[in-house]
Order: structure tokens, then C-alpha cells, then sequence
């Protein structure tokens, strides 16, 4: 048993109840060969082996982590499996043209039925439920904003339904509510159970994973990674091997600034959540989400939630800072500020849970492109692809990223590789301190839009301020 990652979230925590030891597999401690190999056992990177695989089996992959497989976001998200891209279908018109924007929007709505697809043909119990998203509206500028966007998203092909109040809250019982949206292109699951249960069918095919290793380095043909056992201390000398291969893949997300070169290639930013106990029936009979439809509010600072398998209230939300010269840090994943917030807004939103047990609480980071805008690509000359800036809706927008790779790998023209996130080159972000001053800024700003909108019942003026910085 390894005590340390199954701490990360309530989702490794379960997969260890599962019969899963989370112990690390075998790190790479000597020179090998690969076809490919791909930096990340997060569900980009086993995305992506496992289409590989499926394209072509007799392909030699390598998936190289520095930790465990689901360490990161993969293991640590809300659960939501949904058809959100971090750029909306206005912004994607405007850079790539409406009809571009229109297909992207149809391949993200396939995803969602793709991934559960796949756990169930690989017989991977992730606990999936199409219940949909219900997003409140709390306020009267929220209710302007549901309203918007039950008009734009018919022009994408989206699915959305205006809800009035009483609608609102036959899905979801909070206080406050005047009415909502609800789009059904969305399912809840269980993360880890999905990443792990992932990795395990790749080793089934054959496919590499080595853990507790490192990548310090990526050229053209060429990757070195270092191996440290498990047990060993952060300052212990490294095992240092390299592997030669036809292509990399990098899909590191948010540890992307640890990679040499690519410091301001997008910022981590941290994300945290609770989870409740197990709640009683009764409890649910008042909140609602019977078909554990994932949750939110039209608010301008983020929040997020799911009704969990096992009965939970698993509730999350943005607010933590960003760390000078995109550090990411384990000290960083707990925040007591921004926990005790989460909970004040959970009993705000819900009073019935005033004296209930909150039993995990945890956090990680996620990627921020400077546009805010997703991209994957390779470039075949260099034989270098790449994957992310997900901003927090990677859970499935790796799966479209792991196709594609593998359509982009294997020289198929198809139907993913023509859409507009493919080869988009986000701008770098700006040389500290002008990182964190911006950032944090923005964090900050969107709290502030928020209590301005509570005051003046009013939409912000902060946030339309701020709006062009944020992408």
C-alpha cells in the first residue's frame, strides 16, 4: 500500500478500498527503444496509447510518468464527463470559422458517449450516470446569462433547455434559485477508476508504463528520463536513462513548466474540491440530482459538483492562487482558506448539509492555456506532438486529444484531425512577474465580480473589464 498518493483525492482513496495497492510500477532504469513514447499516464497520455494500439497493434508504445498513473488531474477531477471546451463556439467562429466551430462542438458531444463506450467494452466500472448538467441561476444577472445561453447554444448544435425556477429546482434543491439550464451531453463518473482501470487494460496490450520516471529532457527521436524508487528521498541520485523513438508525445498538463523550454507554455492553476459522507436518502429527497446530474451556477468564479455513486457530495471550486514561476508543489494541493470557503458555500446552497461530516478535501493543478484555448498536434518533422490547456475539461476532451493523436501519428486524414484545435499554437504567457501579478489578478477579479453582482443585481462591471485578459 502507498498511503501517500491515495491521500491526493477521495477518488484514489476509493480505487485503494478497490484492491488497488497504487503501488508504482517498474521505473525505466536502463536505455530502450520505442515507436512512441508518450510523457504522461494521465488520461491524455493513456488516451492516446490506447488508440494507438487500436490503430495498429503491432506499434512498440512507452507511457513514461513521473509518479503513478491518475497522479494528476486524471485522478483528482469533479467527475464531470462532459462536452465543455474551454473556448466557447462564439470564440472558435470568430478564429476558425462557424462551420469549424460547429464540428468541434459535434466531436465533443460524441466524446461523452465515446468514453463511456470504451469503460464498458473494457469492462472498466467507473460508475458512469447520463444524468446531465443543471446549471443554476442565483441571481438576477445569473438568470440573464441562462437565458443567453439557451439561445446561442441551438447555434452550434447544443442542446440546451431554459429551466424556470420551479424546473430548477425539481433537479436541484437550492436556495435561492430563479431558474437554470440544463444540457444532457454530460455524464458523471468515477476518474480514478477510469485511469486506472485504463492503464491496466494497456498492459493487457502490451504497452509499456513506467512510473517513478521522470522525463528531464525531449528532443526529436530522443527522450532522457530519470528514475528515482519509490521510498527514496527527493534528493536521492537519480537513475538516468534514454530512450530513442520516432515520436514523443507530451501530455503533462499542468507539469508542462517543468519541462525544459517550456516554462510559459500554459500556467497551473489549482482547483479544489470536498466530499461528504455518504448522505441519507431523506437528505437526497431535499437536494435532489436523482439522476446525478453534475451541477453549477452561473457565477463568474467557478464551482462544481456531482452526486457521487456512493451516495457523496462531491463539491469543488476555483479560487486558489497561482504560484510564482508556475511552481507546482504537493503543499500547494491543500488550502485551508479556500476549503473553508467551499463548505461555507455548500451550506449556503444547501442548509441540510449544516451538520454534515465533510470526509475529503484535497486539490491539484490544471492548465491554462494563454488564450484559453485547447490545442493537439504534431509536428512531423520533429516527430514532437502535443496535448492540452484543458483548463479543467480535460476529463473528456483527452479522450478527442488520444484519437486524434493517434490519427495524426499514424498519417490518417480523417475527420478529428481537421478540426480547428488541431496545430493551434497558444501564445506564451507572459515572464514573471507579470504572470503572477496577471493570474492572480484575474482570480481575484472574478471574486469581486461576483459580490458586485450581489450587491448592485447588476451584471459586472469588473468582469467586463477584465473579460479580454481572460480569454
Amino acid at each position: 500500500m502507498s498511503p501517500p498518493y491515495r491521500r491526493l483525492s477521495l477518488w484514489l482513496d476509493q480505487v485503494a478500498d478497490d484492491g488497488d495497492d497504487l503501488v508504482p510500477r517498474p521505473g525505466l532504469t536502463g536505455a530502450t527503444d520505442a515507436d512512441v513514447v508518450v510523457v504522461g499516464a494521465g488520461l491524455t497520455g493513456l488516451w492516446t496509447a490506447y488508440y494507438l494500439t487500436e490503430a495498429d497493434p503491432g506499434l512498440d508504445v512507452l507511457v513514461v510518468e513521473q509518479e503513478i498513473a491518475g497522479f494528476g488531474a486524471s485522478g483528482r477531477n469533479g467527475g464531470w464527463c462532459s462536452a465543455l471546451f474551454p473556448a466557447s463556439a462564439a470564440t472558435l467562429a470568430a478564429r476558425h470559422g462557424a462551420d469549424a466551430a460547429r464540428a468541434l462542438r459535434a466531436a465533443m458531444r460524441d466524446t461523452v458517449v465515446e468514453v463511456a463506450g470504451v469503460a464498458a467494452a473494457e469492462g472498466i466500472a467507473c460508475d458512469v450516470a447520463y444524468g446531465g448538467t443543471v446549471v443554476l441561476a442565483r441571481s438576477g444577472p445569473q438568470l440573464r446569462r441562462a437565458r443567453a445561453e439557451a439561445v446561442e447554444g441551438p447555434r452550434w448544435g447544443d442542446e440546451v433547455e431554459l429551466l424556470d425556477a420551479d424546473a430548477a429546482r425539481a433537479r436541484l434543491g437550492a436556495t435561492d434559485v430563479l431558474g437554470g439550464t440544463y444540457v444532457p451531453d454530460c455524464a458523471a463518473l468515477h476518474p480514478a477508476r477510469l485511469t486506472r482501470g485504463l492503464a491496466r487494460v494497456l498492459q493487457e496490450r502490451g504497452v509499456r508504463i513506467a512510473e517513478r520516471s521522470r522525463v528531464v529532457g525531449i528532443e526529436p527521436g530522443r527522450v532522457v528520463v530519470e528514475h528515482r524508487p519509490p521510498g527514496e528521498p527527493a534528493d536521492a541520485t537519480a537513475v538516468r536513462a534514454t530512450v530513442r523513438c520516432r515520436y514523443v508525445v507530451r501530455a503533462t498538463e499542468a507539469w508542462t513548466p517543468q519541462l525544459p523550454g517550456s516554462r510559459r507554455a500554459v500556467a497551473p492553476v489549482y482547483s479544489l474540491m470536498v466530499a461528504t459522507e455518504p448522505l441519507p436518502q431523506e437528505v437526497w429527497d431535499v437536494i435532489g440530482l436523482r439522476e446525478r446530474e453534475t451541477f453549477s451556477d452561473h457565477r463568474h468564479l467557478i464551482v462544481y459538483g456531482q452526486r457521487t455513486a456512493d451516495g457523496r457530495l462531491a463539491f469543488g471550486g476555483r479560487g486558489a492562487p497561482y504560484h510564482w514561476r508556475s511552481a507546482v508543489r504537493p503543499r500547494f494541493d491543500r488550502e485551508p482558506n479556500v476549503f473553508a470557503a467551499l463548505e461555507s458555500t455548500l451550506h449556503e446552497l444547501f442548509p441540510v448539509l449544516a451538520d454534515v461530516r465533510v470526509t475529503h478535501r484535497w486539490g491539484g493543478p490544471l492548465g491554462i492555456a494563454r488564450d484559453w484555448h485547447a490545442s493537439v498536434g504534431l509536428d512531423r518533422r520533429e516527430g514532437l506532438a502535443w496535448a492540452g490547456g484543458y483548463v479543467g475539461d480535460g476529463l473528456s476532451t483527452t479522450n478527442l486529444a488520444g484519437r486524434t493523436l493517434a490519427d495524426l501519428i499514424t498519417g490518417r486524414d480523417t475527420e478529428l484531425t481537421r478540426l480547428p484545435w488541431v496545430g493551434h499554437r497558444s501564445p506564451s504567457w507572459e515572464p514573471e512577474p507579470l504572470r503572477w501579478l496577471g493570474v492572480n489578478a484575474g482570480l481575484q477579479a472574478m471574486t469581486l465580480a461576483d459580490r458586485e453582482e450581489q450587491l448592485t443585481g447588476r451584471p459586472s462591471v469588473v468582469e467586463r473589464l477584465v473579460r479580454p485578459l481572460l480569454g
